[in-house]
């Protein structure tokens, strides 16, 4: 995978100060340094440190990274919203882990995503997946096609400027229109769960409701600021309105019949580095919450 840049003036810098103006992290310098890269200099091959002066252009170089032979590709079905040489959005259906673990390495988004690439005949079999949910969350994930595109758009997810916006149905009543959530949370003893607690790290929530029904439930559009495991689940626990059908969090499972945590990332808004256009995207509501909408509007109505 080439990708080439023009100089256009006649300051003095350096390969790697202009690469560097041009989003190429310190990984990728040692990846290039590792004979996995190159850099063209008009077409001449050039180290790091070589001074530019005049005008000219200068192309990045990557060898495909080496597919991992412990994660097999998969057939499976795959939603896939947009793509072209560098993302893929993909809408994630409910009950497919987003990454592989100790408990499936054959089937999980990551694995379908590799088998999806290998269909097309692609070099690069190594998936990145940015905009990771729990497995029975559904809706909106971004993956990077190659690690030069993960590396190009870390400093937005980092600062959390990569906007994420989930609909969310909770138990009980919420009084609050509109509130931000700034609870710290960490990982509970003994548990998968996170709990809040002032030892641990940032995280803040920003919520506005959308509809409510009585003292069933309310449904909620949220977004995240920070990126915590969990984190929504988590904090509307905390304020005593867990989300429904979510057990681990003190939800009532199979309520309103919802047999899962009711979570479906619906937006999702990032600056494309290479083009520098903002995409956006949404999700519609997957079936089963639609449904419990649907019921909880009945009754709402009755």
């Amino acid at each position: 995978m080439r990708f080439t840049w023009q100089k256009d003036d006649q300051g003095e810098e350096t390969v790697k100060t202009f690469l560097s103006r041009h989003g190429v992290s310190h990984r990728m310098f040692r990846t290039i340094k590792h004979d996995q890269g190159k850099v063209l200099v008009d077409h001449r091959s050039q180290r790091l440190g070589h001074l530019l002066i005049n005008p000219c252009a200068v192309t990045l170089i990557l060898a495909p990274e080496k597919s991992d032979p412990g994660v097999p590709p998969s057939d499976g079905q795959l939603n896939v919203l947009y793509e072209d040489t560098n993302w893929l959005v993909i809408d994630k259906q409910a009950g497919l882990n987003s990454v592989p673990g100790p408990n499936d390495r054959s089937d999980t988004l990551v694995n379908r995503v590799k088998g999806y690439l290998l269909s097309q005949n692609a070099k690069d079999l190594v998936p990145h997946v940015l905009t990771r949910l729990d497995r029975f969350t559904s809706g909106l994930t971004l993956v990077a096609k190659h690690r030069f595109a993960q590396g190009l758009i870390n400093k937005q997810m980092e600062d959390h400027s990569v906007v994420k916006k989930y609909v969310a149905l909770v138990e009980g009543h919420v009084e609050k229109q509109h509130d931000l959530i700034d609870l710290p949370l960490r990982q509970s003893a003994g548990s998968f769960a996170q709990e809040v607690n002032e030892a641990g790290k940032s995280a803040r929530t920003e919520y506005w409701v959308l509809e409510n029904f009585g003292s069933l439930a309310t449904l909620v559009e949220v977004q995240l600021h920070t990126g915590r495991t969990h984190q929504i689940r988590a904090h509307f626990s905390y304020l005593g309105h867990p989300l429904v059908g979510d057990e681990l969090y003190g939800g009532q499972c199979d309520e309103f019949g919802m047999r899962r945590q009711a979570l479906h990332a619906a937006k999702l808004v990032f600056v494309d580095p290479f083009t520098n256009k903002k995409l956006k995207y949404e999700s519609r509501l997957p079936q089963d919450l639609a449904a419990t909408l649907k019921y909880l509007r009945n009754e709402k109505s009755q």
